[in-house]
């Protein structure tokens, strides 16, 4: 049993590392995190959550076979989505002073800015040693105004996190806008040097607003000293995501296309359970998701805090199992059950749905597979290797690099290419 929420901060830093000649450090590495910085083609449902099931076997293990367990969100039509109050509280610190942080952070805002509603409202926070109200909640009909406080953003001085969190949410409590979307967004190096700096102080300090209806989205910028389980933590505890930024293609994917999409959410405390069945099932393992465990005996408990989802919001899942000797890919049976539930954000309404895990649904070929299964299949092994998985020794980094590869072609996707280059890259470190 794990919870929903999948921020996809480690792939980018991961990508950073490999795109500076370097591998990432192990730790970083959360193979549900590379999965899920990719988009796979789900049905969606006309309200709540859906799921998904399929598999096949693996080109780099013979032993095993993957299943993929997908969840798609309802997609909604930003016209028909509520007003949005967001306000940003921006690392305004020393560490900041480059480029590709507190300039890239300038540059996302003012891409952001053109994505939003008129009648969405816009606040800035900044915070180095203390903390200060740079842009009152403003409508973005009056878009000079909201340029002109994110051109005068300057950096200087310690950072303490804290007292932009405290002024930031009272703020965001100030402005708050029943029926409509309430976001508080740090952007930040995930440095705290003053203040309270202990992130679980931090959590339970944002986690009443959470609970009233104010979301947190942390984004990271940088690389050098940047602190990803800060910003990974506090998203968590803030019912929000994280995600991380080092490039302007990085900074048009978030901020121009997944942020405004995903501003509404749709299910919360969603949370998924699946159960394989031994007769069938000689082993299994979920790849990845270590952190987002939840105990079995409080799937259905709706007072234990999980994930929330945003409208059009995917989350994938992959499994390795090992069949029970004697049972192939060619017979039939169903190898187990997945179990999904959440609430509905605006009525309370919890809903659990199900679906089963049919031998039908696995192919028998690698080939036969769909084309956002192999990339899914390449993508999780790629972490694998990057966080030397004793799972993962016998696979060729040079095989998967061929893989990967040939998907790009497959695909024609700029995301995709640029996996196979990093997949590449990475087999040439190894």
């Amino acid at each position: 049993t794990f919870a929903l929420d999948v921020d996809t901060g480690s792939y980018s830093v991961g990508r950073r590392f490999l795109a500076e000649g370097s591998l990432p450090p192990r730790e970083s590495v959360r193979p549900e995190e590379y999965v899920n910085a990719f988009d796979y083609d789900y049905d969606a449902p006309r309200d709540g959550l859906e799921i998904g099931v399929d598999g096949g076997p693996s080109p780099f293990d013979e032993d095993n076979v993957l299943v993929r367990i997908g969840v798609q969100g309802e997609v909604v039509d930003a016209d028909d989505r509520g007003d949005a109050t967001l306000t940003f509280v921006i690392d305004t610190s020393g560490s900041m002073d480059r480029d590709d942080r507190l300039g890239l952070v300038k540059q996302s805002l003012t891409i952001l800015v053109d994505e939003l509603e008129d009648d969405d409202r816009v606040a800035i926070v900044t915070y180095s040693d203390s903390s200060g109200i740079v842009l009152e909640p403003t409508r973005v009909s009056d878009r000079d105004t909201i340029l002109d406080a994110i051109d005068g953003l300057e950096s200087g001085g310690s950072t303490n996190l804290e007292s932009g969190l405290r002024e930031g949410y009272e703020l965001a409590r100030n402005a708050f806008n029943e029926g409509g979307i309430n976001r508080v967004i740090i952007a930040s190096d995930g440095v705290a040097n003053a203040g309270i700096t202990d992130v679980d102080a931090l959590g339970r300090f944002i986690r009443d607003d959470a609970d009233n209806g104010i979301d947190l989205v942390t984004v990271g910028f940088g690389l050098g000293n940047f602190n990803d389980v800060l910003m990974e933590q506090l998203a968590d505890n803030g019912d929000g995501f994280y995600a991380y930024v080092d490039t302007l293609d990085e900074a048009e994917r978030l901020f121009e296309d997944e942020l405004t999409s995903t501003l509404l959410t749709v299910a919360k405390d969603a949370k998924i359970q699946v159960e394989f069945d031994d007769r069938f099932v000689d082993s299994y393992r979920l790849i990845g998701f270590e952190n987002r465990g939840v105990r079995d005996s409080d799937f259905d408990n709706d007072a234990v805090d999980a994930g929330e989802l945003g409208a059009g919001h995917q989350v994938t899942a992959m499994y390795e199992i090992r069949l029970v000797d004697g049972v192939s890919l060619g017979d039939r049976a169903e190898l187990g059950i997945v179990a999904l539930r959440w609430e509905d954000p605006d009525s309370g309404e919890v809903t659990e749905i199900d679906e089963d895990i049919d031998l039908r649904d696995i192919e028998e070929r690698w080939t036969d597979t769909p084309d956002d299964f192999q990339l899914a299949t390449v993508v999780a092994t790629f972490a694998e290797k990057m966080r030397d998985n004793p799972y993962a020794d016998d696979v060729d980094m040079d095989d998967l690099a061929v893989e990967a590869g040939r998907i790009a072609d497959e695909m024609d996707s700029d995301d995709v290419d640029e996996l196979a280059q990093l997949v590449r890259d990475a087999a040439d470190l190894t």
